[in-house]
């Protein structure tokens, strides 16, 4: 497994080593020690699965807020998606500015994003399925916060594809980054 840091403190993409002949291959998609050594000790709680039929599909930005936080490790297993992590940490130097990643079956790609980021993410093709490990409390409705997705504050460049027709009900009204509470805290490497 390949471990790459992204721009933004916190964020990395996995990348599996595909063992493979004429069959096809074999991935180790995740391991907790790796994991651990890698990017800290988390406990997954749950997978999820969700199949988008429409390219261009827009979810997001979600995050759920404190006692219930949770982290997230995405892939996508059919079609193609654009993935997306806003970082949402009160103080971070970061703070507001996304990472986004093109997720498919082919290239395998993973992208971790901790507690303390919004995510989001757009469909690149028809009946894409997205599938995540989460870390910390199970789904919660009270901790289930959002982000506009259009935010030009956070300015995402989404793909031409993005159709904002397909928002939910929830996602049309979220609100705004400058008006969202603090939930998340950044604290530098080393920081107690």
């Amino acid at each position: 497994m390949q471990f790459t840091p992204c721009t933004i403190s916190g964020l990395a993409i996995l990348t599996p080593r595909r063992h493979g002949d004429e069959r096809g291959y074999f991935a180790e998609t995740f391991r907790a020690d790796l994991f651990a050594a890698e990017m800290g000790a988390f406990r997954f709680m749950q997978d999820n699965e969700s199949l988008s039929r429409k390219a261009g599909t827009v979810r997001g930005l979600h995050f759920q807020s404190d006692p219930h936080a949770q982290g997230k490790l995405v892939r996508c297993t059919a079609g193609a998606l654009f993935d997306v992590a806003v970082d949402i940490r009160a103080g971070s130097p970061t703070f507001g500015q996304w990472v986004g990643q093109e997720l498919t079956p082919e290239n395998g790609k993973q992208l971790w994003i901790p507690p303390g980021f919004a995510h989001g993410f757009c469909t690149l093709e028809p009946d894409t399925v997205i599938s995540y490990k989460v870390t910390g409390g199970y789904y919660n409705a009270a901790c289930d916060k959002g982000v506009a997705w259009d935010d030009p504050a956070i300015a995402i460049a989404w793909p031409d594809v993005a159709d904002a027709a397909t928002l939910s009900v929830k996602d049309r009204q979220q609100p705004l980054l400058s008006d969202l509470p603090s939930y998340f805290t950044f604290q530098a490497p080393g920081q107690d």
